[in-house]
């Protein structure tokens, strides 16, 4: 066991998701700060690592996994899924929370003040998220398909505009942990999404639809933080 403390969380939920419910009860990354080995979480966040991997364990060696392999698929595939699932999920449910923040700052704003800080975010965020998702569909992802169709085809790999895929992949990863940070502030600012004695259905369906989008896009980072982006890295790689 002691040298399984050596591996990242981000391996541990990469090798099966269910593992990220076990994470996020100790309240510990798994999508942005996934590249950190479980001895330095449990040192810096002071857990028991022997508890922790032994929940982890009982998670990995339980049945009815029904949870997707996405750390065997193909990287177009894994590509078009992250697209279609998480950048339209992103794309469909930002603007219906930001009426419902507004909403909320008009009618609760007085008693509440701090609506208008996590509005202020989600804001900044949705913005930052479009352009991020843009420059993944537009740059980077387009090239990891590339990069596969090459290798399929055994051809030549032509030099790409940004030099070498580690380039976008640092930069989507620093926006990744921006949002990451930003979250966690709303979650701090929401009493993790808890719903005030006071407060309307609106406000509970709000906190609702933020704590869906949180989840949401935790796993859409971990996808690519944990699996996608170092396998981008390492087939790149293949080619020189």
């Amino acid at each position: 066991m002691e040298n399984l403390k050596d591996k990242t969380i981000g391996a541990f939920v990469a090798q099966d998701f269910r593992t990220a419910a076990v994470f996020s009860k100790y309240k510990i990354d798994f999508c942005c700060k996934g590249n950190r080995t479980i001895n330095e979480v449990c040192e810096k966040q002071e857990i028991d690592s022997d508890v922790l991997l032994q929940n982890v364990f009982d998670v990995l060696q339980s049945e009815n996994n029904n949870t997707i392999d996405f750390n065997s698929w193909p990287l177009d595939l894994l590509v078009d899924y992250i697209e279609k699932t998480h950048h339209r999920y992103v794309e469909e449910k930002t603007g219906i929370i930001l009426q419902f923040l507004n909403k909320l700052c008009s009618v609760h704003g007085a008693n509440h003040p701090e609506l208008f800080k996590i509005n202020e975010l989600f804001t900044a965020g949705a913005g930052e998220l479009s352009q991020h998702m843009k420059k993944e569909e537009l740059m980077l992802f387009p090239f990891i398909k590339r990069m596969v169709k090459t290798k399929e085809s055994n051809s030549v790999l032509s030099q790409p505009s940004f030099g070498t895929v580690s380039n976008p992949i640092a930069m989507m990863m620093q926006e990744h942990d921006n949002e990451g940070e930003r979250f966690r502030e709303i979650a701090n600012l929401t009493d993790n999404y808890t719903t005030p004695a006071d407060g309307c259905t609106t406000y509970k369906v709000a906190f609702a639809m933020l704590d869906e989008f949180e989840q949401d896009l935790h796993k859409h980072i971990h996808l690519e933080n944990n699996i996608l982006f170092p396998k981008a890295v390492i087939l790149e790689e293949e080619f020189a």
